[in-house]
């Protein structure tokens, strides 16, 4: 894991605020993968029958983590 710190000040873009203001840091959550997409469509076709086995998929290379975050001057409702 990546030390991230738990605030940040970034430029806000709510009406309410139009200025760079304290943010809470997140980092976002990879979302659940399709069954319908044609990738792993393809790749459970391969997968299918009797000891066959296609080739590992390769693993991304290390990236650094996506983050995104909520204004806390909105949060509280100021």
């Amino acid at each position: 894991m990546v030390n991230v710190p738990k605030t940040k000040n970034t430029y806000c873009k709510n009406k309410e605020c139009r200025k760079h203001t304290l943010h809470k840091v997140t980092q976002y959550k990879k979302g659940k993968d399709s069954l319908a997409a044609q990738g792993k469509r393809r790749y459970d076709r391969k997968q299918s029958g009797v000891g066959v086995t296609c080739q590992t998929l390769m693993e991304s290379s290390m990236t650094s983590p996506a983050l995104g975050g909520n204004c806390i001057k909105k949060s509280k409702g100021n």
